[in-house]
């Protein structure tokens, strides 16, 4: 996986203005963006799926150009190929479960899934073992059913990455560690890489072959456990040491 982001983002107002101003390149297929709340880790991966647009800047994955402010390219939410996790699942409250893993399937214009993408619905369901709970509503399910049902509405497009926002924050402690199990299985099976916004050091370990820190809308260290020595060109960048981490690598856009 490459994931290759270059983007400037200003938001507020003229008495409270924060401005997000990231440059990182990943080519591991876990990752993990951690800081501060309020830093800017979230519109980072917002701007990859398409819910933000940048002010400037450019956004590629795997090679496929997906925003660039000079280009006047900015692809729409479909078309990125993206999945999202987000922090709380928003899943709909109305729509089944069922329903909710076939919502990214279903053009505006049907009322109802066609054989073929209900087929997909049903393997996905099966995967992430929520086949049983079809015909239930989100309120009626447990924390760790929710999550497993974001997680197939995520990746029930067979997604070129997945975007993770603090996807286990809501859970306890024991379920957490089996969550985490899962989803390295789910991920596993279906070979696509990850980026996960984290405050657990648990998830830094386990998902973490990238490490992203942001703090204050930039990039303050970018490690990578398979890099001994790299050139690291984001400016104002702070490196410190991080246990069993080396030293990782930020480039251009358009490297």
């Amino acid at each position: 996986m490459t994931l290759t982001l270059a983007i400037s983002k200003s938001v507020g107002d003229a008495q409270r203005r924060f401005t997000l101003e990231v440059a990182f390149q990943s080519r591991d297929a876990l990752t993990v963006i951690f800081g501060p709340s309020g830093s800017g880790k979230t519109m980072s991966i917002q701007a990859v799926a398409g819910l933000l647009r940048p002010d400037r800047g450019c956004i590629r994955l795997h090679g496929r150009l997906l925003f660039d402010s000079d280009a006047g390219v900015n692809l729409p939410v479909r078309r990125r190929r993206v999945g999202y996790l987000f922090q709380q699942h928003a899943l709909f409250p109305h729509l089944t479960v069922a329903e909710n893993v076939g919502y990214p399937l279903k053009p505006f214009w049907r009322s109802s899934l066609t054989p073929e993408t209900q087929g997909q619905v049903a393997d996905i369901m099966q995967i992430c073992e929520i086949d049983g709970l079809a015909a239930s509503l989100p309120r009626d399910l447990s924390g760790g059913q929710q999550q497993r049902v974001a997680l197939a509405r995520a990746l029930v497009q067979r997604p070129e990455i997945l975007l993770l926002d603090e996807p286990f924050s809501a859970l306890d402690t024991g379920l957490r560690s089996r969550m985490r199990e899962e989803l390295l299985a789910v991920r596993h099976r279906f070979g696509v890489p990850l980026v996960m916004i984290t405050h657990d050091p648990a998830d830094v370990e386990v998902f973490g072959d990238t490490l992203i820190h942001i703090e204050g809308g930039r990039v303050q260290e970018l490690r990578s456990r398979a890099q001994k020595t790299a050139a690291v060109n984001c400016p104002g960048q702070r490196l410190h040491e991080l246990p069993s981490l080396a030293v990782g690598e930020v480039m251009p856009c358009g490297a």
